[in-house]
C-alpha cells in the first residue's frame, strides 16, 4: 500500500483509527522494541513454507497437488483489531530454488475490478497485497481481479548510502518516480522514514488470477478468485543484499511477509470492520510495519520433513 492509498484511507478511517527491521528476522520483544509497534509480538503468526521439486504453471487455479497439499494461513482478521471478517481469506507459501510462490484464496460473492492498466491505483478495487522484507528494504505487490498489478520498492532513508542503494541507477534521487515516504497509521516508525521507487518492476515476476463466478456482474453469486504468483529469488538481490541472505534461502532461513486484503466495502454495525483483512494484525490502519509481518520459515519438503506440521487453519 502506497502513501496515496494511505492518506485516502486514513481520512475515510479517521475516526475509526483512534488506529526490514532493525533485526528483520528476530522478535519484537528481542530488540527491545515491542512497546514501540502495535502489534504485540506474542501475536505474530508463525508459518512453515515446504519446499517443491516442481516448477509450477502459472495459471491461477491452484489446483496442482503442491497447492493442495500446502499449509494454508489461518483466515484473515481485521487489520486493526483483529477480529473476524465476515469473508474468507487465506494464502500459502512455497518454495523452490527458483521461486517464491504464494497463492490465495479470496471468497467473495460479487467480484468486480475496472483498473486494467500497471501501476494504476489498485486499491481503489478490492486487491489483495504482499509485502516481503529485507533488513534495509521492503517490496510492496498489490492485484485486482482482473490481474493488474502495482509494485513499489521501499528503502529505509538511513540505510540508503550505507547499504550502497544509491550505486544503482533506477534507486539515485534524480528518478522522478522516487519519494520519501513515512507510513500511514504508523508515523512514529522507530526507523523514521523511507524512499519509494514507484516505478520498480519486479524481474521475472509472474501473476495470474482465477475467478470462480462472472466478473463484474452482479446479478449472480460469484464464489470466489484465486491468485498465484511467482517471484524469482534472484529478483531479491536488493532486498537480500544488507544481510547477506542466502538467495534461495537454505532449510530453517526465516523471513518476513505481508499477506493482506483491502476492499471497497464493510461489514454493515455493529461489525467494526475496517475494510482492511490481514493474515496477522498489525494494530493500525498501516502495511508498512515489517516488525508486524508474519514469520515465514523455509523447510525441506513436506516428505523429506521429520515431523511435518499440520495444516493451520483447515480449508
Amino acid at each position: 500500500m502506497i502513501s496515496p492509498k494511505r492518506f485516502e484511507y486514513s481520512r475515510r478511517l479517521l475516526g475509526l483509527a483512534a488506529v526490514a527491521t532493525c533485526s528483520i528476522l528476530a522478535p519484537a520483544q528481542d530488540i527491545g522494541q515491542e512497546s514501540r509497534f502495535p502489534c504485540p509480538a506474542s501475536e505474530i503468526k508463525h508459518y512453515t513454507s515446504h519446499k517443491i521439486d516442481e516448477t509450477l504453471t502459472i495459471d491461477g487455479r491452484l489446483d496442482e497437488i503442491s497447492w493442495q497439499q500446502a499449509n494454508r494461513s489461518p483466515r484473515f482478521v481485521d487489520i486493526i483489531s483483529g477480529k473476524p471478517t465476515v469473508h474468507d481469506t487465506r494464502a500459502a507459501v512455497l518454495w523452490n530454488e527458483q521461486n517464491l510462490y504464494i497463492g490465495f484464496w479470496v471468497e467473495e460473492p460479487d467480484v468486480q475490478g475496472n483498473l486494467t492498466k500497471r501501476d494504476s491505483p489498485i486499491y481503489r478495487n478490492n486487491d489483495v497485497e504482499v509485502f516481503i522484507a529485507g533488513k534495509d528494504a521492503y517490496y510492496e505487490f498489490e492485484i485486482n481481479s482482473l490481474g493488474t498489478i502495482y509494485e513499489v520498492f521501499f528503502i529505509w532513508q538511513e540505510a540508503y548510502e550505507q547499504g550502497g542503494f544509491d550505486d544503482m541507477e533506477l534507486f539515485r534521487r534524480s528518478n522522478s518516480r522516487f519519494h520519501p515516504f513515512n507510513g500511514v497509521g504508523f508515523r512514529n516508525h522507530p526507523r523514521g522514514k523511507r524512499w519509494g521507487v514507484f516505478n520498480w518492476d519486479f524481474p521475472g515476476l509472474a501473476t495470474a488470477v482465477q475467478v470462480d463466478g462472472t466478473l463484474n456482474h452482479s446479478k449472480d453469486r460469484d464464489r470466489r478468485w484465486t491468485v498465484e504468483l511467482a517471484f524469482p529469488w534472484k529478483g531479491m538481490e536488493w532486498l537480500a543484499k544488507s544481510d547477506g541472505r542466502s538467495l534461495p534461502p537454505k532449510v530453517g532461513d526465516v523471513w518476513r511477509i505481508d499477506f493482506s486484503r483491502f476492499n471497497q466495502y464493510k461489514e454493515a454495525p455493529p461489525a467494526t470492520d475496517s475494510g482492511g483483512w490481514v493474515w496477522s494484525r498489525h494494530g493500525v490502519w498501516d502495511s508498512h510495519i515489517p516488525e508486524c509481518f508474519p514469520y515465514i520459515e523455509f523447510s525441506a519438503s513436506q516428505k523429506e520433513s521429520e515431523a511435518p506440521k499440520s495444516r493451520e487453519g483447515g480449508r
